[in-house]
């Protein structure tokens, strides 16, 4: 028991040694607060314990996606910049939370976002898994206000999404094990977060994932795949509403 108390103790004093520190931080907190989003931060948790608290209530089908929204900015926002701030003495600019190169990452979004309409958005916006799975707040579409405030609403979910991957643990994990491989390693998680969507958002995820890494990576900053993903968010939920008459 000495000997196995003695390697753990070990272990812990490791994490002193420069560059230790901030990687086990990051891969700990991954698996924890992305396990916490994901179980008691879902639209399924919300419709089991909380939604019965909304029935006869206008909007009531908003609340789901509305909990959603707000648990990512929560656990994927909120708590990693505490983190960042109270443990590792760091601020969140040196996490991509910056505006970075701001002409190469505008004309990025330029370039790269009426592609992803006509290439991507436009057949998925045509296909039945699609259309079952997205506004996720059906109504968003019964008046122009509603939908807007919505898809700003829908705005603060990518802002968690894209610091958490993109900031968090991109560039939180890039020192210690290079670019690409904090790319792949961030990859992982974000791509299987999105099991039980459409396959071909799941596939889409995994070209993203590295595609939004090397840009969050070229312009210092994770302004310009927030908008982006946003974007492409929106994006979808215009043309399945438009073409639903």
């Amino acid at each position: 028991m000495r000997g196995i108390l003695n390697r753990i103790g070990g272990g812990l004093r490791s994490l002193r040694a420069p560059g230790q520190l901030q990687p086990a931080v990051i891969l700990l907190s991954a698996s924890v607060l992305l396990t916490i989003y994901r179980y008691y931060g879902s639209v399924e948790f919300f419709d089991k314990h909380i939604a019965h608290l909304f029935r006869g209530t206008d909007l009531a089908s908003l609340y789901g996606p509305a909990y959603l929204f707000f648990s990512c900015f929560l656990w994927m926002f909120v708590v990693p910049a505490l983190l960042i701030k109270l443990v590792l003495k760091k601020k969140v600019s040196q996490f991509g939370a910056q505006l970075g190169d701001t002409k190469t990452g505008f004309a990025v979004v330029g370039i790269l976002y009426p592609l992803i309409v006509l290439i991507l958005l436009w057949p998925a916006s045509r296909q039945a898994a699609f259309r079952a799975e997205y506004p996720l707040f059906r109504e968003a579409g019964a008046t122009l206000a509603l939908f807007l405030a919505y898809e700003l609403a829908y705005g603060v979910y990518y802002l968690g999404w894209e610091f958490f991957f993109r900031g968090f643990m991109l560039f939180g994990l890039r020192e210690r094990f290079g670019a690409v491989n904090s790319i792949l390693i961030m990859t992982i998680p974000s791509t299987l977060l999105h099991i039980g969507k459409p396959g071909g958002e799941i596939f889409a995820a995994i070209v993203a994932g590295i595609v939004f890494g090397a840009i969050a990576l070229r312009t210092r900053s994770i302004l310009y795949v927030f908008l982006l993903h946003w974007f492409i968010g929106v994006g979808l939920d215009v043309l399945i509403v438009l073409s639903a008459g």
